[in-house]
């Protein structure tokens, strides 16, 4: 009836990071650390690899670190870039003990948590399949939305560390947070800014169509309308995230804290530059409207349902409609 996951080392996979399933992707590290035993593998579940997935950029991209260097490095920039990347393996092991953890507590989800989290060998694996799951329809393939999420996600380590800093903030600023995989699997507002960020850069390349195709079915999934050529920090919190607008020309620093029903948008008397800038560290309150080129200054809070016109300054606390500042 079960079988017990410290066979992962004798599993091998082609690439530290790549796209293909097999009975047990998970590290040995890992192995080590839980040993335990889950349910086998359904039969309906395929170990097929996906070979579509262009094994010569795996294989020199440098996602995850080297366990033995081959050589030593003697360039500082290379350093850094393995401790980043020891960070971002450290996070992806994190996830995967929490999915064991929730499937040894609710066996009936182990496919679920298989597909999605335990048949993959990174962060970026999984979240491409995920966000691809979602956001596919009738004539918009899977297949073809998980090549372009993940083919972004292998390329930009701007946004690989993006998706760590977001899950980070929410698991650290949302007491509704229990862990990550619980944000990573089912926090919408999670999921929605890491497909604007891949949107974004579509949009950045000059791929507006394409762009504008992740943008609409966002909108459409999650309830949330995120111009693609809005700029977005990391750290951010979309909590609850239904209602959410952020308009085109729209700038969101570090560390933003956003609830629901908020709108970034434009008076409608301007063309161009025409939407807020939000410094860090800024709290917006659901329902409330930022409309027009305002700043809203480092660090300030903006009151639930505020309607506001003009610039909130750094630590300020602006309330009400139209909305004015208190405690100053």
């Amino acid at each position: 009836m079960a079988a017990c996951i410290e066979n992962c080392r004798s599993q091998t996979s082609t690439s530290p990071f790549s796209l293909e399933s097999n009975q047990c992707l998970m590290s040995s590290s890992l192995c080590k650390l839980v040993k335990l035993c889950i349910p086998t593998l359904p039969n309906s579940i395929s170990t097929k690899s996906l070979n579509w997935v262009d094994q010569k950029t795996l294989e020199t991209s440098k996602i995850t670190p080297q366990v033995e260097d081959e050589k030593e490095d003697e360039d500082e920039d290379e350093d850094e870039d393995e401790d980043e990347d020891e960070d971002e393996d450290d996070m992806w092991l994190k996830i995967q003990e929490e999915a064991v953890s929730d499937v040894l507590q609710e066996p009936i989800l182990y496919e679920y948590y298989y597909s999605t989290i335990l048949s993959h060998n990174s962060l970026e694996s999984s979240l491409a399949n995920l966000l691809a799951s979602k956001l596919s329809n009738s004539s918009l393939s899977k297949s073809t939305l998980l090549d372009l999420f993940f083919s972004i996600f292998i390329k930009d380590r701007e946004i690989r560390s993006a998706i760590r800093n977001d899950l980070k903030a929410v698991r650290e600023r949302d007491p509704a947070c229990t862990s990550y995989v619980h944000c990573f699997l089912n926090f919408k507002g999670f999921q929605d800014c890491q497909a604007h960020r891949v949107a974004h850069k579509f949009w950045s390349q000059g791929r507006t169509a394409m762009a504008s195709l992740i943008q609409s079915r966002v909108s459409e999934v999650f309830g949330v309308d995120i111009h693609p050529g809005a700029k977005i920090g990391s750290g951010l919190v979309i909590d609850h995230a239904t209602g959410v607008v952020i308009g085109e020309t729209a700038v969101v620093g570090e560390n933003v804290t956003i609830l629901h029903n908020v709108t970034l948008g434009g008076t409608g008397k301007g063309f161009g530059d025409r939407h807020p800038k939000i410094g860090d560290g800024v709290f917006i309150g659901a329902g409330s409207k930022v409309l027009g080129s305002v700043r809203i200054g480092q660090g300030a809070k903006i009151g639930a349902g505020s309607v506001v016109l003009k610039e909130v300054p750094p630590n300020a606390t602006a309330v009400g409609n139209p909305a004015r500042l208190i405690g100053v």
